[in-house]
């Protein structure tokens, strides 16, 4: 079942990281596209565990948690970039 089921939840996710790269080019502000870019790397994370899945691979699980560092700490920079100016105090 699995393997019927899962292509199109990929496409799903797939379609959903081009929409979100749709508003991260085209955002009307900033805090738009710190959004999609937030939306974004949820998206490549939920691609990597489903490919994981699919392919039976443990390199895309650890991609994916090395994405979702590296995307959190971009949103926290980001955030204090907006708020004041400055990443580094």
């Amino acid at each position: 079942m699995t393997a019927t089921v899962l292509p199109w939840i990929e496409a799903a996710f797939a379609l959903a990281l081009l929409c979100s790269l749709f508003r991260l080019l085209r955002g009307p502000g900033l805090p738009d596209r710190i959004l999609a870019l937030d939306t974004l790397y949820v998206n490549t994370i939920a691609l990597l565990v489903l490919f994981g899945i699919q392919h039976d691979t443990q390199l895309l699980f650890e991609a994916a948690l090395v994405v979702a560092l590296l995307g959190f700490v971009g949103t926290v920079a980001l955030a204090k970039y907006v708020t004041r100016g400055d990443v580094i105090e």
